[in-house]
C-alpha cells in the first residue's frame, strides 16, 4: 500500500513509524511532517487545511490510503475532499468532526446517545457565565467551544479567572467538576464497528505534580495498571458504541479514530470530552503497544470492513512517553533552538527508546535539528513494566539538549510505584 499521512507533530511520527515497520506498507508520504518524519516517509510541501490541496497529492501519489492526523484539517472537511476523490480516508467527515470541533455539539449527541457526562450549561454572554458558575460553584470548569489546540480548558478556583476566560470566548462550555483519575480510551470505528484500542492516561499540566497551566498534554503511559480489568468494555459498552450508533442514526456516521477523555469518579465513568482524532501525547505509548499492523485496521475502517479484522493483538511491555517542550511553553515559545543527542539516543537506547519529532525542522544551511514549535520532542520507551519503560524514557531525555527547554520528571511515576 502507498499511504499519505497529513501533519506534522508528533502523533503524525508515531503514526508514520509504526506504518514504516508494516510490510504491507511500499511507500510511506507525509504532509507536511517534520525533520524526524523525514527519516521514515517522504514529506510534501500542502496546507494541510486545503482539502482540495490534499486530494490533489493524494491522487498524484496514486495513495491507496490517507490518514489525517490533527482535528483543524478534519474540522475543515478535509477527510470529505479526500473521499470525494474517490481515494479511502481515516478520519471522519467535516460534520462528524464537530465532535470535536463543538464542545456544545458533543454535549448535545451525548444527551442523544444517553452517555454520561458533566452537567453543563452553554454560554454566549456575560450573564449567561455569571449564572452557570455560580450554578456549579469552585473548582470551576471552563471550555472554549471551539478548537483550541488543547490549551482552551480553565480549571480554576478563582472566579475572575474562570470568568474573564469565559468572556474572553465566544461561546463556552461552563460544566461541573469531575473527580477522580482520568483515562483516554482510543477506538477505531468505520461508523458501525467500534474497536477500542488499550487505554492510556497522559499529564495536561505544564509543572511536575500537575501543577502550572494546561498544555496539549507533557507526557502519558500506558497500560493503567490501577484500573478496573473491565474499564474497556464498560466504556465500549456506555460511551464509545453509543456515540457512534447516536452519530448514524442522525445521519452524520463517525468513521475514524473517537477518543474519549473520560474521568472515573465515585459515581461511574463520565466523559470529559470527545476529541475526533488519535491524540497526543497518548497516540505514542498506545501505537508502542500494538502488534498489530496498524496500516490494515485504518484501511479497514476506512473501506467500512471493521467487523471482519481479527482481534487486535497487543504487546504485554509497558510504553512511557516524556514530552520535551520549548522555553515558555504554553505561553509563546522560543523556537529556532539547535537540539542535540537525537544521534546518541539512536545510537545507545535504540530500540527500547526512541524520539519522536514534533515541532523540529532542519536547518537549510547546515542540516542541524532545530526547535519549530512548543512540545518539540516526545522520547518513548517501553519496557517490561512502568518502572523499566520510565527509566528507559528519562535515560534518553538526559542525553538530549535544548536550551531552555523544559519536561516533567513525575510521567508515571504514581503508577510505577503502585504498581
Amino acid at each position: 500500500m502507498k499511504v499519505l499521512v497529513i501533519g506534522s507533530g508528533a502523533r503524525e511520527h508515531a503514526l508514520c513509524r509504526s506504518m514504516s515497520l508494516d510490510p504491507d506498507v511500499s511507500a510511506l508520504h507525509c504532509a507536511p511532517g517534520n525533520a524526524g518524519i523525514a527519516e521514515v516517509a517522504e514529506l510534501h510541501a500542502v496546507d494541510a487545511l486545503d482539502g482540495a490541496a490534499v486530494a490533489a497529492l493524494a491522487k498524484s501519489l496514486e495513495a491507496d490510503l490517507v490518514v489525517v492526523g490533527p482535528e483543524a484539517p478534519l474540522v475543515a472537511g478535509v477527510a470529505d475532499a479526500v473521499r470525494a476523490a474517490g481515494i479511502p480516508v481515516f478520519g471522519p467527515s467535516g460534520e462528524a468532526a464537530q465532535l470535536e470541533g463543538s464542545k456544545a455539539f458533543a454535549k448535545d449527541v451525548m444527551a442523544g446517545a444517553g452517555v454520561p457526562t458533566a452537567r453543563s450549561y452553554v454560554c454566549t454572554t456575560p450573564a449567561e457565565v455569571d449564572v452557570a458558575l455560580d450554578a456549579f460553584g469552585a473548582p470551576y470548569v471552563v471550555k472554549d467551544d471551539g478548537l483550541a489546540a488543547g490549551k482552551g480548558v480553565v480549571v480554576t478556583d478563582d472566579v475572575d479567572a474562570a470568568r474573564a476566560h469565559a468572556n474572553a470566548c465566544e461561546r463556552v462550555v461552563i460544566e461541573e467538576f469531575l473527580d477522580g483519575p482520568e483515562v483516554s480510551l482510543f477506538a477505531i470505528t468505520d461508523g458501525e464497528t467500534v474497536v477500542p484500542l488499550q487505554p492510556a492516561q497522559d499529564f495536561k499540566r505544564a509543572l511536575d505534580g500537575d501543577a502550572g497551566p494546561n498544555t496539549g498534554g507533557m507526557g502519558a503511559y500506558s497500560p493503567l495498571p490501577w484500573a478496573d480489568p473491565k474499564l474497556v468494555q464498560e466504556v465500549l459498552d456506555t460511551v464509545l458504541q453509543p456515540t457512534v450508533d447516536e452519530m448514524k442514526r442522525r445521519g452524520t456516521p463517525f468513521s475514524g479514530l473517537l477518543y474519549a477523555g473520560l474521568a472515573i469518579t465515585g459515581r461511574g465513568i463520565r466523559v470529559i470530552e470527545f476529541n475526533a482524532r488519535f491524540g497526543d501525547p497518548e497516540t505514542q505509548v498506545v501505537l508502542a503497544r500494538l502488534a498489530t499492523p496498524l496500516t490494515g485496521v485504518l484501511l479497514a475502517a476506512a473501506n467500512g470492513t471493521l467487523a471482519d479484522l481479527e482481534p487486535l493483538r497487543w504487546s504485554d511491555d509497558a510504553a512511557v512517553t516524556v514530552v520535551i517542550a520549548s522555553h515558555n511553553y504554553p505561553g509563546t515559545p522560543r523556537t529556532g533552538d539547535p537540539i542535540t543527542g537525537l544521534d546518541e539516543v539512536a545510537a545507545q537506547d535504540a530500540p527500547s527508546a526512541y524520539v519522536l519529532h514534533a515541532g523540529t525542522k532542519r536547518d537549510g544551511e547546515n542540516g542541524a535539528v532545530l526547535s519549530a514549535g512548543g512540545r518539540v520532542l516526545s522520547v518513548t520507551a517501553t519496557g517490561g513494566d512502568l518502572t523499566q519503560a520510565r527509566e528507559r524514557a528519562y535515560a534518553a531525555v538526559s542525553r538530549i539538549g535544548l536550551d531552555g527547554s523544559q519536561h516533567r520528571t513525575d510521567i508515571a511515576a504514581k503508577a510505577a510505584a503502585e504498581s
